[in-house]
């Protein structure tokens, strides 16, 4: 029986070491420069931008999932006897009938490899019916990119392995039924890299059911089963298929029973079809597809089974096959109607043509969500789906290809059924606007589905299914399914959930309404303006309330809404302190605001490089010559930065600026801020000074509002009902998700929204403002900021008792600002007319987090088993009951009355709920543990800043031993006065302490010792690109020199000697946490590798005497690291005698620096009589030399392994 979980788990070991052993067959040879030509061949049709080697990795990735899938096929095959004899493995005497199999191949091929014998078995199971296209040598690339010897011996093994105490089969596929569903498991889980690049999902059943139900039926009874086609573009790993073979399988079956049942099987197969651009997807498909089949008819064996055909296909949808649409007068593709002429080697130009040229009754699937990272890729959809529009998702172009594929409406012929699962982003989000505008209005959308609240396995992001015919629009009138609660638990049968009930019991009845779904007929006119607001259980009604009760919005005062500034690549330019950037040797600086920092009223500051000058023009390279020597490194990827589909050096930027950079956004001081993504509103009010990043857009009011204008603007965009209107407007990016996939909902209050400029713009404005209350919160949050440990060890060293202090004071003006807030709250519930009395006190008493009246309301449900929330234990509050008894007499009483306003007023009770209600949130666990670690961290930096203060490195750049800089930290007064804060005892150990320290804010100096193997590799396909970047460079160095140089060249023909000798420079991968061998490097040096570490970490160089690792600050240039590292390099020579072996690391440490010494300190120096650069590389040469060694060797020199036990085997090459 199939253990999926277990068998998933040794796969996902098994695949990784596959790839190391692919991989390592292709680098350096002939079939690498095959490779590399099929990579050009699809940069130059436009379908990757990809540096070669990221393409490589996918290629790889590839094969070896299909090296494990052909064995898991066969594997299934024989363990189910649908094959006489096995050809790898099995329960029982079936075992030992594979390896005989194996030995007697050997002995009939006696100058075979490991790797023909596995290659054999799959030709052979390429003769049997069914299995030939799963093994065809044109398209499956485990032909064109064996594994080696090695690798064949671990697979077969892999399956021969026995349990050691039971003796069983490890994996053993034997299941009556034949089921196939674990193949699903490994289609999303097998390879990470593919599930992120290709966004891999399954759809559950129940939901892939829903679907068929309002899709394929319905053209069944329309067109009939003999006629109806259906396809899923986007096929995964076939479970809309399987289902709709079932379907029509079973309706052959039903209407001409005497039929052969082979026969109805391939006649159901003939009208499913499916297109995957994932390889290994639509290899399962077509294999569970052909089981289906095989059951349906009660196929025992496949030796004189029908050869039955499926149509599943390798491809891209979006580019490949025939356009069909063109709604009156507007065309859905800007490209002509043909489909892309270009195939990779898995892809089948003849099948896609079959499947993609011709149009379908039912088209149903659940495409990915994601934004295509590939540059070349995201043009080419965007050229030809107009509905593209920003930074769409691929939602968008699938949506209209779903429409697209399905039967047109002519006169002869009704028009076809689609049904789509996608994410809801577009409903919200800008990028979906041309969507909802120019393209669903044209076609007939009959219900859109609202599912974001219920519970579907595998589905983190929120999700909305759409329904509709390619047709003009018929009804006035949209059925609508809205959701009003997420699902509250999660519940042991997802296809039970109590949303999904909802949405399944009352999609048919409009007017229906329980506590989790509004169906409703909307006005389809109203559907076809963005954004949508599908709010049910009355939130549309306030909605509406609100925005009746304003008379302008908040464009209607404001100079300038949006985004004022936009990097383009955040990790290069932005860095949490202006040090970070200081020690990269960067000079121009500025503060900065990200959105993620706006919480509670305030703003804090990061750092930003700045090349601009006080007009906010970009400076000219020669003033900025520390700011592009650091960023150079970064540079390919910043020329590929675009400013409205246009690159910025094509309109006459220069690579290094910003993105975007709007001077009239930051020409008066007064701004107001706020924080694009987070859970609940949160906007502040900054004085000026400061550039704000993309993720945090301004409000320019008009030049006439005062300061006290701007806190009061900012007061009622902190409100209750200011997040609550947001949210119906904004888009929901969800939360959390759970073990299986799951978006989880139990808390809306957890879910994240985009609080973008452009729905801003529209923001209802009440006739008041409540001036004196957000005057007096705006005052309080800068206190607060005041009061916290980093401004407190800033003005001064604290003792404990300033500290203890600084945290009472902290505590009161929290408490007050809590209390302020609610009747900010309720004063708006006035000003917005949702309460016509009074509801707020002149002077409140403080209000700890639990005691508002929303929280004792939610908290006597509680009580009474009608509530279940994770409100309180979030925020490290306690649930109270009982109204404060200590709080003042008319204090108490209003309180009451809010609380009969929550359960009484609707408007009131909507509102007054925790996904609207300011959070305050400092941690899980509380004010105290909140305000423990923000001490912790405090003192923490302040001590990092003290080890690497100038006291501690001399002028003289060299290596130190952490016990040295313990030393000098126990002759540190002050260091040991903030060390005894920070450890919370007198008696601290001193090394131990700066040990830990330091470790934590280093990277190691050789790239062998920072990155995992993978991380290793992206580190290639950078040093390449810096490779050509320096001869890009030289050549245009040559524009430089002088009139009459024979070297001197023209910028034209600079640019043509740059095109033919360098050529299209590919653009490096990002990097990812699993891409360095510890999560401290990830989290010091992020995607970009940026070093903003504050030391360097020489592991390997530790002295025989100290044996502490060695360090050196991380401000020292390559110059100063190389004359550290040189130095202690012969220090170790020649003072400690050190073998070659204990010297080569620290030589690769100093040849590691020698390319950029070479273009950064190679002028000509006097003491020297040359370059530095040049010195060192001889330098470098020449030590290799001595020590019997080439540069090579260097570069490739590993850490000693752990001697590991390994079991003798069968070698072959």
């Amino acid at each position: 029986m199939i253990d999926a979980t277990a068998l998933l788990k040794d796969l996902k070991r098994l695949l990784r070491a596959l790839e190391t052993d692919i991989r390592e067959r292709v680098t350096g040879t002939a079939l690498d420069a095959e490779l590399r030509a099929d990579w050009q061949a699809a940069r130059d049709a436009k379908r990757t931008a990809q540096a070669y080697t990221a393409w490589l990795d996918e290629e790889v990735t590839q094969a070896a999932v299909h090296w494990v899938l052909g064995c898991v096929f066969l594997r299934f095959v024989e363990d189910n006897g649908l094959v006489d004899r096995p050809w790898l493995s099995g329960p029982g005497e079936r075992l030992e009938m594979a390896r005989d199999r194996h030995e007697a191949w050997f002995r009939a091929n006696p100058t075979g490899e490991e790797r023909d014998f596995l290659l054999a078995c799959f030709a052979e199971a390429a003769e049997l019916p069914g299995l030939g296209a799963l093994f065809d040598r044109r398209h499956n690339p485990l032909w064109r990119l064996p594994v080696s010897g090695d690798g064949a011996i671990l697979l077969r093994e892999f399956w021969q392995r026995r349990d050691p105490d039971s003796g069983v089969l490890v994996h053993d596929f034997t299941d009556g039924d034949l089921g196939t569903r674990f193949l699903g498991d490994l289609y999303q889980d097998l390879s990470e890299a593919a599930r992120k690049r290709f966004a891999l999902l399954q759809t559950p059943e129940f939901v892939e059911e829903f679907i068929l139900d309002r899709t394929l039926d319905p053209a069944v009874r329309e067109f009939g089963f003999r006629e109806v086609r259906l396809i899923d573009p986007t096929c995964g790993s076939g479970h809309f298929l399987l289902g709709a073979f079932r379907r029509l399988f079973g309706l052959w079956s039903l209407h001409e029973p005497t039929r052969n049942p082979r026969d109805s099987a391939q006649k159901a197969l003939d009208a499913v079809c499916g297109v995957d651009i994932n390889p290994f997807a639509a290899a399962i498909a077509h294999f569970r597809l052909l089981i289906a089949a095989l059951t349906a008819c009660g196929i025992a064996s496949l030796r004189g089974a029908p050869d039955f055909r499926v149509s599943v296909a390798v491809g891209d949808s979006l580019l490949h096959g025939k356009r069909f649409m063109e709604v009156r007068g507007w065309q859905m593709s800007l490209m002509p109607e043909d489909g892309l002429a270009h195939v990779y080697h898995e892809e089948d130009r003849e099948a896609l043509d079959l499947i993609l040229g011709r149009q379908y009754h039912a088209v149903v699937g659940n495409p990915p969500y994601i934004i295509v990272k590939d540059k070349a890729l995201n043009l080419a959809y965007r050229e030809r789906y107009s509905a593209c529009h920003m930074k769409y998702s691929l939602g968008v172009p699938f949506t209209q290809r779903f429409w697209d594929l399905a039967i047109t409406k002519g006169e002869n012929s009704e028009s076809g059924f689609v049904g789509v699962i996608t994410a809801n982003s577009f409903m919200k989000r800008e990028f979906g606007k041309k969507l909802i505008e120019s393209f669903l209005p044209k076609i007939d959308l009959t219900a859109v589905i609202d599912t974001a609240g219920a519970y579907i396995p595998g589905h983190g992001t929120p999700t909305v299914i759409l329904f509709g015919r390619n047709q003009k629009p018929v009804a006035s009138q949209v059925r609508a399914a809205m959701g009003i609660k997420g699902e509250p638990g999660t519940p042991e049968d997802p296809s039970l959930g109590l949303v999904w009930s909802s949405i399944v019991n009352g999609i048919d009845q409009a007017g229906t309404e329980d506590a989790f779904i509004s169906i409703a007929d909307l006005p389809r006119d109203g559907l076809a303006k963005h954004p949508w607001s599908m709010g049910g259980g009355g939130a549309s009604d306030l909605k509406e309330a609100i925005e009746k009760s304003s008379r302008q919005s908040l464009d209607s005062i404001s100079e300038e809404i949006g985004i004022s500034a936009v990097t383009g690549e955040d990790d290069a330019y932005i860095a949490e302190h202006d040090n970070e950037l200081k020690r990269l040797g960067v000079k121009s600086i500025h503060k900065m605001i990200v959105g993620d920092a706006v919480r509670d009223w305030n703003a804090p500051l990061c750092a930003a490089i700045w090349p601009f000058d006080e007009n906010l023009k970009v400076l000219p390279p020669s003033d900025v010559s520390d700011l592009l020597r650091y960023l150079w490194s970064y540079r390919r990827r910043l020329l590929t930065r675009k400013r409205f589909g246009t690159l910025m050096v094509d309109r006459g930027l220069s690579w290094y600026e910003f993105q975007e950079l709007y001077p009239a956004k930051l020409k008066s001081p007064l701004t107001i801020t706020v924080g694009e993504v987070s859970t609940h509103n949160h906007f502040s009010l900054n004085r000026g000074g400061v550039v704000f990043n993309r993720t945090a857009p301004v409000i320019k009011l008009s030049p006439k509002f005062t300061e006290v204008d701007h806190i009061a603007i900012t007061g009622v965009l902190n409100s209750s009902t200011s997040c609550f209107w947001l949210k119906q407007v904004c888009h929901n990016k969800g939360s959390t998700v759970d073990q299986k996939g799951a978006r989880q909902r139990t808390d809306p209050f957890e879910d994240f929204y985009q609080f973008n400029a452009t729905k801003l713009q529209s923001f209802p404005l009440a006739e008041a403002y409540p001036t004196d209350l957000a005057t007096a919160l705006d005052g309080l949050a800068r206190e607060l900021t005041a009061a916290l440990p980093k401004a407190v060890i800033a003005r001064a060293l604290p003792t404990r008792a300033d500290l203890d202090a600084a945290k009472a004071r902290a505590r009161s003006i929290r408490r007050r600002l809590i209390a302020l807030q609610e009747e900010l709250d309720f004063r708006c519930y006035r000003l917005y007319g949702l309460l016509e009395e009074d509801a707020e006190h002149p002077a409140p008493p403080e209000v700890d987090l639990g005691e508002r009246a929303f929280e004792i309301v939610m908290a006597r449900k509680m009580a009474d088993g009608e509530l279940e929330t994770t409100w309180f234990d979030r925020h490290g509050s306690t649930p109270v009951t009982d109204i404060p008894a200590h709080w003042p007499a008319d204090y108490r009483a209003l309180v009451e009355r809010r609380i009969a306003l929550i359960e009484d007023n609707r408007w009131i009770g909507l509102v007054e709920r925790p996904e609207y209600k300011r959070r305050w949130q400092w941690d899980d666990q509380g004010f105290d543990a909140g305000w423990a670690k923000r001490e912790q961290a405090a003192l923490k930096d302040w001590l990092l800043d003290r080890l690497e203060d100038g006291r501690y490195w001399s002028r003289d750049p060299a290596l130190l031993p952490v016990s040295r800089l313990a030393d000098m930290a126990r002759r540190d007064a002050d260091f040991m006065a903030m060390a005894e804060l920070y450890t919370g005892r007198p008696d601290f150990q001193v090394a131990p302490l700066v040990a830990e320290l330091v470790a934590a804010e280093s990277v190691p100096f050789l790239p062998v010792l920072r990155y995992s193997e993978d991380g290793l590799r992206k580190r290639r396909a950078w040093e390449e690109t810096w490779e050509l970047q320096r001869r890009e460079d030289a050549i245009d160095a040559r524009t430089g020199l002088p009139q009459g140089d024979p070297n001197r060249l023209t910028p034209e023909q600079a640019k043509e000697m740059k095109a033919r000798e360098v050529g299209d420079i590919p653009v490096p991968p990002k990097y990812r946490t699993p891409d360095f061998q510890k999560t401290d490097y990830w989290r010091l040096r992020g995607g970009l590798d940026v070093p903003k570490e504050r030391f360097v970490s020489y592991p390997f160089a530790e002295r025989d005497a100290d044996g502490s690792l060695m360090v050196a600050w991380a401000g020292y240039d390559h110059l100063q690291q190389a004359t550290a590292l040189a130095a202690h390099y012969l220090a170790m020579k020649e003072n400690e005698g050190w073998s070659a072996d204990r010297l080569i690391p620290l030589l690769a440490g100093v040849q590691e620096l020698v390319p950029w010494l070479l273009q950064w300190h190679n002028d000509y120096n006097p003491d020297f009589g040359v370059g530095l650069g040049s010195y060192y590389r001889d330098f470098v040469a020449d030590e290799a030399r001595a020590l019997g060694l080439t540069i090579d060797d260097l570069r490739s020199w590993t850490p000693p392994a752990r001697a590991t036990a390994r079991r003798g085997r069968r070698k072959a090459s």
